[in-house]
């Protein structure tokens, strides 16, 4: 039998624990409270931290440092969730510490699988703890320091939310067609818009847009078997990640691709161009270089051939580890709305260097390969390039 997993700090959070599962309980489901605290609980937990403690590191609830003991406990309770098969939905509550602890153990539950984690940290950059999941967080709006008016508001709208998600959850459906994940910017859109339109009932078309989360969470949907394709033209989350910008995937892009034998279609859509928010928040020693206000909270700063060079060389040293098929296709007219013919970013000596660096670094054979192309990222003739490669390693 399958219950709604309460989970919290109940060293800290035992009277809002207790009031959650029992409005819970009233709405005629089943609650399991679970303790990840590090101190006696105040209340009886159905599942105690001990239990949960046993999936992290000896002795961990006897750690002294409270930083050391919340980082093995999100450890522990990530693997606990993992053996577990009964739970039908999750609600958390915590500040710092817990919803660190409860939202790792969240992350590891599938997508569809109710999760909402009530936080006093909702309000602000939640991105360290919903990653790539689709964790609900609710502000808790007061500390959850004791009952009150207002947080028995809050407490009960989140038990009404997990028992009615729970009661019918939505899961992902398995698939019909080839799921295929493609990446887009607001400056690539017309490329990719294109390419859906044209593999329109022939595949499952995911597209994500190229904001960091974007290329994580597609990867990581490709490491889970959810996406079998990627048509990668937007790859802009790496400059960001070599140049300090904002919206960076991380050091792990483009290594679903050498873990999993998708067939890769990839070009450098956006590489022109690294983010950041609003203009005074450019870094100091990029005071001097091409800005453009793409709006009022978001600069962009066109990248130089010796960036350039090296955005590609990182790119190759990916596409080298690939295991499956790869096409690569380089728009020699421009990689961007901006980098065209009379745009603000047209720079063809920078994404020669691009280019190049590309063409140097990647061993190409077999069934990686480059595909030069002169026209812009965004003519229809790159899109039917990209799909008529994609169709070629897919058939």
């Amino acid at each position: 039998m399958k219950r709604i997993y309460v989970v919290g700090t109940a060293d800290t959070k035992g009277e809002e624990l207790a009031f959650l599962a029992e409005r819970i309980r009233a709405l005629g489901a089943d609650p399991l409270l679970v303790d990840v605290g590090i101190r006696s609980p105040t209340i009886p937990p159905e599942v105690g931290a001990a239990e949960v403690a046993k999936f992290g590191p000896p002795g961990l609830l006897e750690a002294s440092d409270r930083g050391t003991a919340v980082a093995g406990m999100a450890d522990a309770f990530a693997q606990f969730v993992i053996t577990r098969d009964d739970i039908a939905g999750m609600v958390g509550i915590g500040g710092g510490g817990g919803t660190s602890i409860i939202t790792a153990g969240m992350r590891k539950l599938p997508i569809g699988l109710p999760k909402v984690m009530v936080s006093t940290l909702a309000s602000g950059d939640v991105g360290p703890y919903v990653g790539v999941s689709d964790i609900v967080m609710m502000p808790s709006v007061t500390d959850l320091a004791g009952l009150n008016r207002i947080s028995r508001v809050i407490l009960s709208n989140a038990a009404l939310a997990v028992v009615a998600m729970s009661a019918n959850p939505t899961m992902v459906e398995p698939a019909t067609k080839l799921a295929v994940g493609l990446t887009m910017f607001g400056v690539t859109t017309p490329a990719v818009t294109q390419i859906v339109e044209m593999l329109t009932g022939a595949v499952e078309p995911l597209v994500f847009h190229a904001t960091g989360t974007g290329g994580k969470t597609m990867e990581m949907l490709v490491d889970s078997g959810l996406v079998r394709a990627l048509i990668d033209v937007t790859t802009t989350e790496v400059c960001d990640y070599l140049l300090g910008g904002v919206l960076p995937a991380g050091p792990e892009r483009l290594d679903c691709i050498s873990r999993r034998p998708v067939p890769y279609v990839g070009s450098v859509g956006a590489c022109d161009m690294v983010n950041f928010w609003a203009p005074e928040t450019v870094p100091p020693h990029y005071a001097n270089r091409l800005l453009h206000a793409h709006n009022a909270n978001v600069t962009l700063m066109r990248t130089t051939g010796d960036e350039c060079r090296a955005i590609g060389e990182w790119i190759g040293g990916k596409l080298n580890a690939a295991i499956g098929p790869v096409r690569f296709l380089l728009p020699l007219r421009g990689v961007s709305a901006l980098d065209i013919e009379g745009g603000v970013f047209r720079d063809a000596e920078a994404d020669a260097e691009l280019f190049d660096a590309i063409e140097r670094t990647v061993q190409w054979r077999g069934e990686r390969q480059l595909i030069r192309l002169d026209c812009h990222i965004n003519d229809p003739s790159f899109a039917e390039a990209a799909v008529r490669a994609f169709h070629e390693i897919t058939s």
